[in-house]
């Protein structure tokens, strides 16, 4: 079937076929009417627009068809191989070929802790980079919003960040940071360069909430006592907009490593004089054990009558 043409195009074809052979009789209405039928459904095409026909990029993925014959280069096997349990069906990858399994004769060894929280690792080496390249301001304290927007460890953001001290012969910038954990090597470099690192409790929320302005960085524990709550009350209805506050620990293992100052922790404040940052611990005092003598030996050594107490 014929495209459709526009109505000004139609009468151009009419007009031109009435007007082609003046010379034909005028009572032969017949051939008017083929003349016109022709004009209207013949067009002049091009035969290579049908040959150069072809579907778009992309409009369709060449699937394989397994099975199908050599020329494939998947047929007969259809990729599988020959012979065996392979080839007929699905084998497990622990499967040992019916002996008994290793785990079973041997057992299981070590232990991967599914509760462990997921830390991003940062060197010293790279934290300096980052403040020579200009993209950290020394001058500021450094907290977890700050490394997060800088790019230092990635777009991810996990459950906290750990501060660890490779780089740290050559780390000689006084910074404040603040961050989940620190190695003891990363602290001594911190303090030797004349800076400060606390270490904080964050959660993946929370650090997501930091990020996004939705929580006010503090190093101040929510204090604990009906005595803080109106100070506590009158702080948040001072503000103009309501923020999350960040969380404290409430595991064991959490609160103990907080509240210890090797860690510099934000908790160590907490702890007495001599006080252990164990809940259930005391501190050792590392003296001599004190060697228990029953009292009627003290008195049989006193009067010399050490020898009556032998049987032989």
């Amino acid at each position: 079937m014929p495209p459709r043409l526009p109505l000004t195009q139609a009468a151009r074809c009419c007009q031109a076929s009435l007007t082609a052979r003046p010379s034909a009789p005028a009572s032969s209405p017949t051939s008017s009417l083929i003349s016109l039928f022709a004009a209207l459904s013949v067009q002049t095409r091009s035969a290579s627009i049908l040959a150069s026909l072809s579907d778009n990029r992309g409009a369709y993925h060449k699937r394989i068809r397994k099975g199908r014959g050599p020329s494939s280069g998947y047929g007969k096997t259809a990729g599988r191989g020959t012979k065996g349990q392979k080839a007929h069906g699905h084998v497990k990858p622990w499967f040992q070929g019916g002996q008994t399994p290793l785990i079973v004769s041997h057992g299981r060894k070590g232990f991967v802790n599914q509760f462990a929280a997921d830390m991003s690792e940062l060197n010293l080496e790279k934290l300096q980079e980052w403040i020579e390249a200009g993209r950290i301001d020394p001058t500021k304290p450094i907290t977890p919003k700050e490394i997060i927007k800088s790019g230092i460890i990635g777009s991810s953001i996990k459950d906290g960040i750990k501060l660890l001290g490779r780089g740290k012969e050559s780390f000689k910038i006084p910074v404040t940071i603040t961050v989940s954990r620190a190695s003891a090597s990363a602290i001594e470099a911190i303090e030797a360069a004349g800076g400060k690192i606390v270490t904080r409790f964050y959660t993946k929320e929370s650090l997501k909430r930091l990020v996004e302005g939705k929580s006010l960085h503090t190093d101040k524990p929510l204090p604990v006592g009906k005595e803080h709550v109106e100070e506590i009350l009158a702080q948040a209805r001072s503000l103009k907009k309501k923020y999350y506050r960040l969380p404290d620990p409430t595991s064991r293992w959490d609160i103990e490593y907080y509240r210890d100052p090797a860690h510099r922790g934000y908790l160590s404040h907490q702890l007495a004089p001599g006080e252990s940052p164990s809940l259930y611990f005391k501190v050792p005092t590392g003296g001599e054990k004190v060697k228990v003598v029953r009292a009627d030996k003290v008195k049989a050594s006193k009067t010399g009558d050490v020898a009556s107490e032998k049987l032989f």
